[in-house]
């Protein structure tokens, strides 16, 4: 699955949901497919992946079907994606999937197992308070896990640096072993793909 790859189906998705083939809402993405398939080059078969409701790129690099996700996304799962045989799970919930995240480290660290969990998050979330408990906890207690922070500067069509009154994210300009921060630009809006659709 290289970047081409990566683009066309998104744009596949947001052309079906403007011609209102969707019948739930999307979380697109675009612009940064070098950044996550330089990630995706440190995550194995066995590791887990939790993502948010924007998760269409991690579950083609993990290694889901196309036709398998293309089958969800118009079954109307785009912001819930769960493919449990690939090991990857989102939620459409802020910051739902992060303690769940970290209890999966938690036990991957009890059992001695060589798993890791990646765990994704936007930029708003990664403000929220859940987010700084599972980040301090996990790197208190030394769990196999990684937290990537994805900026595209959207959070329901707000700034997150405006909202918080901020000029730089919590995590943007730390190195910490288990958290990864980059930004990119998108020309999709927070949800949808332009055109507005009725369900």
């Amino acid at each position: 699955m290289d970047k081409n790859d990566l683009i066309n189906f998104e744009e596949k998705i947001a052309e079906k949901f403007n011609n209102a083939e969707i019948k739930a809402p999307v979380h697109l993405y675009y612009g940064n497919e070098d950044d996550i398939i330089n990630i995706f080059q440190n995550i194995k078969i066995e590791d887990w992946v939790f993502c948010s409701w924007r998760s269409h790129y991690q579950c083609l690099l993990k290694g889901v079907p196309p036709d398998k996700l293309m089958k969800s996304i118009l079954d109307g799962k785009s912001i819930s994606l769960c493919f449990l045989d690939y090991k990857i799970y989102s939620s459409a919930i802020v910051g739902g999937v992060l303690p769940i995240s970290v209890g999966t480290a938690f036990n991957i660290k009890n059992k001695g197992s060589k798993e890791h969990v990646f765990c994704f998050m936007g930029d708003m979330t990664s403000e929220t308070g859940i987010a700084h408990e599972c980040i301090k906890f996990s790197t208190n207690h030394d769990l196999p896990i990684t937290f990537i922070i994805e900026d595209n500067e959207k959070s329901v069509m707000t700034d997150t640096r405006e909202v918080w009154n901020i000029k730089t994210l919590t995590y943007e300009d730390k190195i910490l072993p288990n958290v990864i921060y980059y930004k990119y630009k998108t020309k999709y809006p927070h949800a949808g793909a332009g055109k507005r659709v009725q369900f």
